[in-house]
């Protein structure tokens, strides 16, 4: 259970405290967490230093320090004698002050851990005692129904306010220093005038106790986090709810201010922390779903279902329409990394880590068969189009073929000398498609398990293998994205942009549109005739590695797997040259964006177009802010419209820009074919890949650094007489 929740002053990392006594720190740029402080009983309390270099945080009878940097508990301060309920860092960090259940209030010097004062008059247990912004008085809540003031100089009691009915469970200065909140089991807040002692408002309406409050930076409103699950926003001048923000299924027991003000924090009974978005009251990210990253998503054949597999050692099937989990599948003991449908949208297969195949019943959720066999983990599973067989890669260098009813073992593929990490049938079933870490991609006959064709070209390990939906067209992921031609073997299309390897590709229905996953932590479309990048979805919360799409009668959907263990539903709508992305639905930390086509993709523009399109492009729209709470779509193409518009007054027309383009293309293209067809020899393609095996790595390497220097000369006198 979450007790207690805060930013670090410099917003880049979030803690929480824990009723079993474990403090987690979460990183804010990926939340996941990294340190776990051990040591109280329970937590009761954290807060970091100002300058943010200690902690400190209560807990049983005793209240600890730690360095942040290290996690190291550097003192223990011990003196109470009952549970210590809050503690809290005076505003030059001189000084600490703790409430505890034995009714007495201390001061401590963290340098040296000894108490300086203590403050007595309470007549029950204190639960919170905070400093004003100054740090020359302290407020206290207490279950005898009041709330007092302390001198911190003197240590004498103030004010004593002590209009709430019930025990007091919040306490909170206004940042000017001249209110104070407090919530009780009442169900009440009342705002307090400190110079007078009056209370300025009650706010009232809550259906059960209110445990937290909190101001905002500028202190026009007020947050509250109650027994029933939610956190509200109060108008501090009218009294008045601004907003209920509902999605906890238990009582909010803290609540936090990001630094830059424009994100609450809240920690629940029901184990889950919710960011919130303070403008429009959405939630931005919830920790549930998969407990660990998202190996890949995959539709049924009728895109009402999604199989996704995670490294947390399940298959979940969600809905695509309310993206709710239906299923959960789990029997394997290690990392699944790949589950397909079958054809029929009956069954689904999946592949572990630990080298095993499973089929399962989708509408029982039951395992029918474990197929063994592979020596080493499957990387990649596929049902061929009539649904009769599956196709396994597996890191121990082979392809397997097994009929999809019986489970029985029908052939296998030989040839890499490295781990297979992909692997794809052709439309008609005729051909399979193999992406390899040995750099090259192999090009199989169904029937007869011959190897007809070997693609080379990357530089990298070749992580996934696509056909076109036509069949005329293979892509693939590495280092870059690639797409090949079929029939001759040669790369049509090298796709560059992402700035880490290349995870998944993923051809939308009518074959005109790639979208790519990387490590990157970013989802690019391409334009499959051009190559042109038509949109940017960044700032996932770690690498994606699965992208599918399902077709539909008004637009194309994409879904999106994360490292982060989210699975998210996008649609996106190709109009008349402008690309249109709206998130549908899934859980997200709110900084996703989308931007604009690449720089690559448009002709004939100066430099100061350039530049222009650089700085619209960066200023991508956060997604949830447009797609949850107004529901607008996300239009990249008008950047580039304009762009279009200015390059026409260029003083070389479009039209002869576009042509010098293409004719240097021809021969960037004619070259790189000449100095194949030189060291490649037609019969080159059908000799077995084992037999070139020990050749292909430096040729390979050979070929593609003398094409890329002669294309980057290219290049550089292309800038150079723009």
């Amino acid at each position: 259970m979450v007790y207690s929740c805060t930013y670090s002053p410099d917003g880049k990392t979030f803690m929480v405290g824990l009723s079993n006594g474990d403090i987690h720190v979460y990183s804010t740029s990926n939340w996941e967490i990294t340190q776990t402080l051990k040591g109280h009983a329970n937590v009761s309390r954290v807060v970091y230093s100002p300058d943010g270099k200690l902690i400190v945080s209560s807990g049983d009878r005793t209240i600890r320090l730690w360095v942040t940097e290290s996690g190291v508990c550097q003192h223990i301060f011990t003196g109470h004698t009952d549970e210590v309920r809050c503690v809290a860092y005076s505003p030059r960090g001189d000084q600490i002050v703790s409430a505890s259940n034995d009714k007495t209030i201390r001061l401590w010097n963290p340098a040296t851990g000894n108490c300086s004062q203590t403050l007595s008059g309470h007549e029950k247990a204190v639960s919170r005692a905070f400093y004003s912004p100054k740090g020359t008085q302290i407020a206290s809540g207490s279950s005898d129904f009041t709330v007092r003031l302390w001198n911190v100089a003197t240590g004498e009691c103030t004010h004593i306010f002590d209009d709430h009915s019930d025990e007091i469970l919040g306490i909170a200065f206004s940042p000017q220093g001249d209110q104070v909140a407090s919530t009780s089991c009442d169900r009440t807040i009342r705002l307090w005038d400190v110079e007078s002692g009056n209370c300025r408002h009650i706010l009232q309406g809550l259906s059960d106790k209110v445990c937290e409050v909190l101001y905002s930076p500028e202190g026009d409103q007020v947050f509250s986090g109650g027994r029933d699950g939610t956190v509200r926003v109060w108008d501090v001048q009218s009294g008045s709810c601004r907003h209920t923000l509902t999605g906890h299924t238990h009582g909010v027991y803290c609540i936090a201010y990001s630094p830059k003000g424009d994100v609450i924090a809240s920690g629940s009974g029901d184990n889950t922390l919710r960011l919130w978005d303070v403008s429009f009251g959405v939630s931005r990210h919830i920790s549930s779903g998969h407990s660990n990253e998202v190996c890949n998503v995959k539709y049924s054949p009728k895109g009402n279902l999604i199989a996704s597999c995670s490294a947390d050692t399940t298959i979940r099937v969600w809905d695509v329409d309310t993206g709710a989990c239906l299923r959960i599948l789990s029997g394997h003991g290690n990392t699944v990394f790949n589950v397909a449908f079958s054809p029929q949208g009956n069954q689904l297969v999946s592949g572990c880590y630990d080298s095993s195949l499973r089929l399962w019943d989708v509408e029982t959720g039951t395992c029918q068969r474990i197929l063994t066999g592979h020596t080493d983990m499957v990387c990649d599973i596929v049902y061929s189009p009539q649904g009769d067989q599956i196709a396994s890669a597996s890191f121990d260098k082979t392809v397997r073929l097994w009929d999809a009813t019986t489970g029985e073992h029908q052939g296998t593929l030989n040839g890499h000398t490295n781990g297979v990490m992909s692997v794809a049938y052709s439309p008609d079933g005729n051909l399979i498609a193999t992406g390899s870490y040995d750099f090259v991609l192999g090009l199989w006959n169904a029937g007869t398990m011959d190897c007809v064709k070997i693609l080379t070209g990357h530089r990298n390990s070749v992580r996934d293998v696509v056909f076109s939906p036509r069949g005329d067209e293979i892509a693939s992921a590495s280092g870059h994205c690639m797409i090949w031609s079929v029939v001759t073997g040669e790369c049509r299309l090298m796709l560059t942009g992402h700035n880490s390897e290349v995870v998944r590709v993923a051809y939308s229905p009518k074959g005109e549109m790639l979208a790519s996953g990387s490590f990157d932590r970013t989802v690019r479309l391409w334009d499959v005739a051009s190559g042109q990048c038509r949109a940017v979805i960044q700032n996932f919360q770690g690498g994606v590695f699965g992208t599918k799409w399902i077709p539909s009668a008004d637009a194309n959907y994409l879904v999106t797997g994360c490292h982060d263990g989210s699975v998210l539903k996008w649609q996106v709508i190709d109009e008349e040259g402008q690309c249109h992305v709206r998130l549908c639905w899934g859980a997200t930390n709110g900084s996703l964006t989308v931007t604009g086509a690449s720089i690559q993709g448009v002709r004939g523009l100066n430099s100061l177009n350039k530049q222009l399109l650089d700085q619209r492009g960066a200023e991508g729209e956060p997604v949830n802010r447009l797609c949850e709470s107004s529901k607008k779509l996300i239009t990249m193409g008008s950047v580039v419209s304009q762009l279009r518009q200015l390059s026409e007054r260029t003083d070389e027309p479009p039209q002869q820009q576009a042509e010098q383009q293409d004719e240097r293309q021809d021969e960037h293209q004619s070259d790189q074919q000449g100095e194949r067809q030189d060291e490649w020899q037609a019969n080159e393609w059908l000799r077995p890949l084992s037999e070139r095996a020990d050749e292909l790595p430096q040729q390979q390497a050979e070929q593609q650094d003398e094409g890329q220097d002669e294309h980057q000369s290219e290049q550089q006198g292309e800038r150079q007489g723009e």
